[in-house]
């Protein structure tokens, strides 16, 4: 019986349209509900749909809500906003059950004191969440200010920064000195290279809409500029050598030039999930098969649960070698790469056509 990953591969089940989530996290007072509220009063929010992960009261300004029921708040800017105390799934049928104006896009905004890991596995593993939504993202906000000392003490604020694709720095109107940044964001590159980094207060609410509004979820097509900055933050990839920080988190790219038979790459990720998932904070990647080199299969993963491998219709470059990028902890990258070329010479001394 084939595992978690090969048998969403057997599965063969082309997604439909379905609505992009992004996931805005960040550490209790590094100013999510602020930027929340920014992105709320910009225009073109039609379709969004709002849920504070919260326990405790909507922190959304009373100068936008329109009305209130079920548990449902009516944004004047035509959003709308569910405060979330039980059930995320609950949350996210009832949205998407609802009549009125078709739904564009969902934003969580998760609580500051949590791991996102749990709140990215429902949007993977229910069946029912993931026929209809589709992760897009994680933003995360960090205190320019006290960020360095959150990192230290709360190792949520470090697994929380990992998984993000997008860092927004924000208070920095209240840094005495600009170079007192460097610190942090060297700080945050080491966790997190592959993320996007946002430094100017001003653009961050337009930051977050572009993001929330992208018609395709990042998974879909990992660019080469993500490819590249992660390339950055390894280093020498060429080693499959994985750089240690002080966090415990790790940024590698596995990099393969021939093309990988099918079987012998699920049966190796399924073995790395099952062993290390817990520890595997995101994967992402294309991936270049030998049955079908032309359409390269894109994987996405959060610690032990994946989405349907998707098949792209081509390449989107001219580089076709498969790039798996890892954000973990204490993964040996070296080991994990070796794993691999050894199932994919056993593949092939039993089927020796396949390439």
């Amino acid at each position: 019986m084939g595992g978690h990953f090969s048998s969403l591969l057997a599965s063969d089940v082309a997604p439909g349209e379905r609505v992009p989530v992004t996931v805005l996290t960040g550490f209790l007072g590094s100013g999510k509900t602020t930027l929340l509220n920014r992105l709320l009063r910009l225009p073109d929010l039609h379709g969004t749909a709002v849920i504070v992960n919260e326990f405790g009261a909507v922190g959304i300004d009373h100068d936008l809500i329109a009305q209130t029921t079920e548990g449902t708040i009516l944004l004047a800017n035509g959003c709308m906003c569910c405060a979330v105390r039980s059930d995320l799934v609950e949350a996210l049928n009832r949205i998407a059950e609802r009549t009125g104006p078709p739904l564009r896009q969902v934003l969580i905004e998760t609580s500051g004191l949590v791991d996102p890991g749990p709140i990215l596995r429902t949007l993977m593993a229910d069946p029912g969440i993931r026929s209809r939504f589709e992760l897009a993202g994680v933003a995360c906000t960090v205190d320019a200010v006290l960020g360095m000392g959150t990192l230290d003490r709360h190792p949520e604020s470090v697994r929380q920064v990992a998984v993000a694709d997008r860092l927004l720095l924000t208070k920095t109107d209240l840094l005495e000195d600009a170079a007192l940044l460097s610190p942090l964001v060297e700080r945050l590159r080491e966790i997190n290279g592959l993320a996007q980094l946002h430094a100017d207060r001003e653009s961050q609410p337009q930051v977050l809409r572009d993001h929330i509004q992208a018609r395709k979820s990042t998974h879909v097509a990992p660019t080469d500029t993500l490819f590249y900055r992660a390339q950055y933050a390894a280093g020498d990839m060429a080693t499959d050598s994985t750089p240690q920080h002080r966090d415990g988190i790790s940024t590698f790219v596995l990099v393969r030039d021939m093309p990988l038979p099918r079987d012998a790459f699920a049966a190796w990720l399924d073995m790395v999930i099952a062993m290390r998932g817990e520890d595997l904070l995101r994967v992402k990647g294309l991936v270049h098969q030998a049955e079908d080199p032309d359409r390269p299969l894109v994987i996405h993963g959060v610690q032990h649960l994946f989405h349907p491998p998707e098949l792209l219709p081509a390449w989107p470059s001219a580089d076709r070698r498969t790039r798996i990028v890892f954000i973990t902890r204490g993964v040996d990258a070296q080991a994990l790469g070796e794993t691999l070329d050894v199932l994919v010479r056993r593949h092939l001394r039993r089927s020796p056509s396949t390439l």
